[in-house]
């Protein structure tokens, strides 16, 4: 692998437009509408859109529209929806980070990125439907993989092990944040969380559920635990709280692992 620096032209040949227009490597344009807009105006728009109606709803024309031009001076500005795309992307992970915690407080520091995390996919429930086509690349993509990396900087880990618990970690808060949004999205819609949770249909699955034919899934049925309907007599905690708390132990254990020596690369 290269290590050798281009310029910052180089370096925008490279990228997708989109990217390169988040590194503000791309020039404005010098002609257009008065020069009244601008790429952070036209993604606001983009974000305000997408936030109301979803993904779908986001297009050139109507943003153009909204902001009181035609579509085709946005493109003078954002060379395509895919750069679009990227630009709003990018403009939804540029949130207030927690400050930093001294190195002994490493798990509340990987509690706080998947907690922010997961907060993105439900303040912008369309994040989660932009297909993920490689690593991050943009500025504020990439500074939420520096937070994620913080607590990890003094660990007695490899480059490669620190990647990839950033992964484990992001990967656990992508599922759970998509999930809430899917549960947000549901309430909105007129269900409840009690519905969505099979609260409502705990009766009818604890007659049709039988031990002869779900031998395993029988005794949590019969427990109210499968539709929470026992919730409250549950001291473990919530599922999100519950799943991390387990990923955290075990990025634990393999840290002591490490430091005891028993692990050999």
């Amino acid at each position: 692998m290269s290590n050798e620096e281009v310029t910052p032209e180089e370096a925008a040949k490279m990228l997708p437009a989109g990217a390169a227009l988040s590194w503000g490597l791309v020039k404005p344009p010098q002609r257009g509408p008065k020069r009244e807009m601008s790429i952070d105006q036209i993604v606001s728009k983009a974000i305000e859109i997408a936030d109301q109606d979803g993904l779908a709803a986001v297009s050139m024309n109507r943003i153009a529209s909204a902001l009181g031009f035609t579509a085709m001076s946005l493109y003078r500005y954002i060379p395509s929806k895919d750069d679009l795309l990227i630009l709003m992307q990018d403009a939804a992970c540029d949130i207030p980070l927690t400050p930093e915690r001294p190195p002994h407080e490493w798990r509340e520091s990987m509690r706080e990125y998947v907690l922010g995390t997961v907060a993105i996919f439900r303040k912008h429930p369309w994040y989660g439907d932009i297909p993920i086509l490689g690593i991050p690349i943009t500025p504020n993509n990439l500074r939420i993989v520096d937070w994620a990396l913080r607590p990890l900087r003094d660990m007695p880990l490899d480059d490669f092990e620190k990647m990839s618990i950033v992964l484990l970690l992001s990967g656990y808060a992508r599922h759970c944040g998509m999930l809430q949004r899917d549960i947000d999205r549901a309430v909105q819609a007129g269900s409840s969380e009690e519905e969505f949770s099979g609260i409502n249909y705990s009766v009818a699955l604890q007659t049709l559920v039988k031990p002869e034919q779900y031998p395993n899934l029988y005794p949590i049925v019969m427990s109210g635990v499968y539709s929470g309907e026992n919730e409250a007599e549950n001291t473990v905690g919530d599922d999100l709280e519950f799943g991390l708390e387990r990923l955290l132990d075990g990025i634990e254990q393999y840290l002591n692992r490490k430091i005891s020596g028993s692990i050999h690369k």
